[in-house]
């Protein structure tokens, strides 16, 4: 389950586009970021993708992704041209192919590749989903299946991508927008598959166009509803309504980080077997396997586009770090796999959010003041230096990611001196010390 907002530059503080998504896997599916220069290449060239090979492109832009380690595309990402667009997972009553084909991460990486704007990034998907449909295994050691929707925005303008099998409808973003794991367009759109209201009406859906509705047609009840996604929809949407005018880069920190409308200082994720909220924390039982693995916000100037990026799990507990293209990226280890390995920046912040998890009450509010000073010195210095030169950008980043990583291995350190001041449910215990095993996590980390 994931959660991806936009706010165009018309409602802003400073009238840049803003674009956020938390990307939600398996609680041990590392996340790695990665740049890919730009290339050329020869006629007849294939690229293979996540499961299928396709004909290359002639050329591929430079793109920034942030990615499951095992998957080729990406959940999140941006190109040098300020195109950027996130994913989310949908369920619909189309069946799924379980052949394995393209899916949502691979449209998304292919879109970064061959495409300058928006619009063209929507072209570029259904054009693919066309030809090639959409199809394999999304999960880590779970198989999952499932469609696609897109969020993807560029310093002028902003789409929603919502897709059911090879039908789709597209419309335009008028100022703030968010999209979690549910189809929202109902009988409005712009843009649209030729056949999608025949398809509809041809399995039985409903009657004609007078009472066609692409979300209610389209969507299977019983995931999308246990998804919880109309209320993170709402809740993000809400988050950001409330503050057009105004909307900044720790705007879109925070919405990333919600726990829900009421979440006090004595929220824990620890409560409950259905509770998934925009920072979403895996617990025990089906409905809570996954857990905010990775988060993105981007700054979407038209002359320099500004990347902020956690690179680690649960935003909550996690700093967000400047990145730009054309750059080297800080280096963060070699690229995680779905065990521990401290040499890398995902793993070694494992320890800290982890160790969170164990007395989240007590522990989440000895990092807060500092990881908010933190980033309020990283965003203000990230954007007076976007206009400066490559090589002092390069080496701000490399500070911020250093610095993030030092104040992690404190916290650490200091969390470890803490007592458990308030046991966890026991299920909810149960459950990590299992994904704890899997991981192979050292002796200590929630009991193992």
């Amino acid at each position: 389950m994931c959660d991806t907002i936009v706010a165009l530059g018309k409602v802003t503080a400073d009238g840049v586009t803003l674009f956020g998504k938390n990307s939600d896997r398996e609680p041990n599916e590392a996340h790695h970021v990665i740049r890919v220069p730009a290339g050329d290449h020869a006629p007849g060239s294939m690229v293979k993708c996540t499961y299928i090979e396709i004909p290359q492109a002639a050329h591929m832009y430079e793109v920034l992704l942030t990615k499951p380690f095992w998957i080729w595309g990406a959940e999140m990402g941006a190109n040098e041209h300020g195109l950027v667009i996130g994913n989310e997972a949908v369920f619909t009553k189309v069946p799924y192919d379980k052949m394995p084909g393209l899916f949502g991460m691979d449209f998304l990486r292919l879109a970064l590749e061959r495409a300058k704007s928006a619009y063209e990034a929507l072209t570029v998907i259904t054009d693919l989903l066309s030809q090639y449909g959409q199809g394999g295994n999304c999960g880590f050691r779970h198989a999952t299946f499932y469609h696609n929707i897109f969020l993807m925005a560029d310093p002028r303008e902003a789409w929603v991508l919502e897709t059911a099998g090879r039908q789709w409808a597209a419309v335009r973003v008028e100022d703030v927008r968010s999209i979690s794991n549910g189809l929202t367009i109902g009988d409005h759109w712009d843009l649209a598959s030729d056949d999608l209201v025949n398809f509809a009406v041809e399995k039985g859906w409903c009657k004609g166009k007078q009472d066609f509705h692409f979300a209610r047609c389209y969507s299977d009840f019983l995931y999308t509803r246990f998804s919880r996604c109309n209320e993170r929809q709402c809740r993000t949407t809400d988050l950001l309504q409330a503050q057009k005018g105004s909307i900044t880069p720790q705007t879109l920190f925070a919405s990333l980080r919600d726990h829900g409308e009421g979440a006090g200082t004595d929220w824990t994720p620890a409560r409950g077997l259905s509770n998934f909220t925009v920072c979403a924390h895996a617990g025990f039982g089906p409905i809570r396997g996954t857990g905010s693995n990775g988060s993105m916000v981007s700054h979407l100037g038209e002359d320099v586009q500004t990347h902020f990026v956690t690179a680690t799990a649960a935003p909550c507990t996690s700093v967000f770090k400047p990145l730009w293209l054309g750059m080297e990226l800080p280096e963060t280890g070699p690229i995680p796999n779905g065990e521990y390995d401290a040499s890398t920046l995902f793993w070694r912040h494992e320890a800290l959010h982890r160790a969170i998890l164990r007395d989240y009450v007590a522990r989440i509010t000895l990092i807060r003041e500092e990881q908010a000073a933190a980033e309020q010195r990283f965003v203000a210095g990230a954007l007076s230096l976007r206009l400066h030169a490559e090589q002092e950008r390069e080496a701000f980043a490399r500070q911020c990611f250093a610095e993030a990583d030092q104040l992690e291995a404190a916290w650490l350190g200091q969390i470890r001196k803490q007592p458990v001041q308030k046991k966890n449910p026991l299920l909810y215990d149960f459950a990590w010390q299992g994904f704890n095993r899997e991981a192979k996590m050292p002796a200590g980390f929630y009991g193992v």
